[in-house]
């Protein structure tokens, strides 16, 4: 007599209207499906929407698995089809630097614009294996390319490129043929391309190893706690930029970097706190400003990095916001 695995009965149980078994099935896959979400959607606030709605999908339809494909692959065709009908209701994500060019001159008092859907930043572990494998297609940059595709062609890639699905696999979840997904697969990468750096984070990270990254990142938080230009601008690239969803503006260069910094974060911000995270498996700092050193200093922004081979820093996107300090388990408040 052949044994019932422990997921085969949980999963007979779910069925049954068991609760508790559906949650046990769920466990062990509910964090990759809500990197796919967020894969999709490019928001963490919006893949936990999507998660959810999904998942009371796949519990209100559990009694109609019949288990002919993997329990996740049948869980990634739920999630993928509820981010679908998300991405036609509320279109895609975006940063500043795809919407115009690069401000020429510092802009001060900048009022956010409240019209553009913004793409967010990704918490992710700070286990190094799970940042180089796992979390491997969620950087800043790759994400922020998916969101200029159209919904079909964003599931495809991350189906069949990421996840490892078959075009027939991705046919039928889809609901049209092997050939529309081939299709839909090589619009979708001659997109990526183009809009995507050739190497990713992950192997520069990988090359420089974590004592490096670390370097940089403490040089960074120092710079900005002291007011420390010069400290700042040594860490820098030449064409360096820096964006701050949700101001619309942006900075490209190193001059127009530091001429914006000395005229706002190291200027008009009093004082500094800074905390290390990991977003989108790139090193990435949380920062409160407060109006002395001795006052209660208040979530403002987290800062993801790009560094380039060097281990300067190529690129930093500021998602300012108190709830994006907080999605990192962060409080509002540092006193």
């Amino acid at each position: 007599m052949s044994e019932v695995s422990p997921e085969r009965d949980d999963l007979a149980l779910a069925r049954a209207g068991d609760g508790a078994a559906f949650t046990r099935l769920l466990a062990p896959l509910r964090r990759e499906l809500h990197a796919h979400c967020y894969r999709m959607l490019g928001s963490a606030h919006d893949a936990d929407d999507a998660l959810q709605e999904a998942l009371l999908r796949a519990w209100r339809g559990i009694d109609r698995f019949e288990g002919r494909s993997s329990l996740r692959g049948w869980l990634y065709t739920v999630a993928t089809r509820t981010c679908l009908d998300a991405v036609e209701r509320r279109g895609r994500r975006a940063l500043p630097v795809d919407l115009g060019p690069a401000s020429t001159r510092v802009v001060l008092d900048g009022r956010p614009d409240t019209e553009t859907a913004w793409l967010g930043p990704y918490p992710t572990p700070e286990d190094p294996a799970e940042r180089y494998e796992r979390y491997e297609a969620v950087e800043l940059a790759f994400v922020a390319a998916l969101q200029q595709l159209p919904g079909n062609q964003r599931a495809a890639l991350l189906l069949f490129d990421v996840l490892g699905f078959t075009a027939a696999e991705i046919a039928a979840l889809m609901d049209t043929t092997p050939g529309s997904v081939n299709s839909a697969l090589a619009r979708a990468r001659r997109h990526l391309a183009t809009a995507a750096p050739a190497a990713g984070q992950q192997h520069v990270l990988r090359t420089l190893g974590d004592a490096r990254v670390r370097e940089t990142v403490a040089a960074y938080r120092t710079a900005l706690e002291r007011g420390d230009a010069d400290g700042l601008v040594a860490l820098l690239t030449e064409d360096v930029t820096w964006a701050m969803p949700p101001l619309p503006h942006w900075y490209r260069g190193r001059d127009a970097v530091m001429e914006f910094a000395v005229a706002v974060p190291l200027t008009r911000c009093p004082s500094w706190r800074t905390v290390p995270v990991s977003a989108n498996s790139q090193p990435a700092v949380a920062c409160y400003v407060g109006t002395s050193d001795a006052a209660v200093h208040t979530a403002w922004s987290v800062t993801v990095l790009d560094l380039a081979a060097d281990g300067r820093i190529a690129a930093l996107t500021s998602f300012l916001g108190a709830e994006h300090v907080t999605a990192f388990g962060l409080p509002e408040q540092w006193a």
